[in-house]
């Protein structure tokens, strides 16, 4: 595990005229559901307008925005943690798992790998880790779209096979609605065990 973060005033320096690689993942923080990460690799001849945050775009435009990606990027690939992977090793090092997937999935090998956030996977090669880079790099704002519209697609199918959780309106996340609806029904195949609200219906 590497600490690289960088100031959070300052733009980071990142090698010029390298095969980048963007990476970030979707699902910390939700008490059902896998980990999602992505890592992208844009084409600079096929710019994309309007990438950014995931967080700060709406649902309809971070769709778009997934689909132009997919297009125009040179390689693009998800990669995932499982629930009882999170269970096994901690939701911190599921993330790390994820994205470290993801990066290795891409049919293009990268020079240079930025990571949204503090900490970087173990990867073979050169990497940096970027505070709020998915608002500030390119390559990392194109990873948390598609990202979280991959996660966010699972969760609205999940939410069919367990319809009275409410996943396709709140994705897991911790909500009043679904924190009530583990107190009701109890604990799914889906849900994190190790997280204290999932512990906490199951000793019910």
């Amino acid at each position: 595990m590497k600490d690289q973060s960088s100031s959070q005033y300052d733009l980071p320096a990142i090698p010029e005229n390298v095969i980048l690689a963007g990476v970030d993942e979707v699902g910390r923080g939700p008490l059902a559901g896998a980990v999602v990460a992505a890592a992208v690799i844009l084409d600079e001849t096929r710019p994309i307008a309007g990438l950014n945050d995931s967080k700060k775009l709406s649902e309809k435009k971070r769709e778009l925005l997934a689909l132009d990606i997919q297009q125009k990027a040179k390689a693009w690939a998800l990669g995932r943690a499982e629930v009882e992977e999170i269970d096994q090793i901690n939701i911190f090092q599921a993330s790390l798992l994820a994205m470290r997937r993801a990066v290795l999935a891409l049919d293009i090998q990268p020079e240079h790998v930025v990571v949204d956030g503090k900490f970087c996977p173990e990867l073979p090669y050169s990497t940096q880790a970027i505070i709020k880079g998915d608002g500030l790099i390119a390559e990392i704002s194109a990873a948390s779209i598609i990202a979280k519209v991959a996660r966010d697609n699972e969760m609205c199918e999940l939410d069919k096979q367990y319809p009275e959780y409410g996943f396709a309106k709140h994705k897991g996340y911790p909500t009043k609605q679904h924190r009530l609806a583990l107190q009701q029904y109890g604990a799914t195949p889906i849900h994190r065990r190790s997280f204290a609200p999932v512990q906490a219906c199951l000793n019910l």
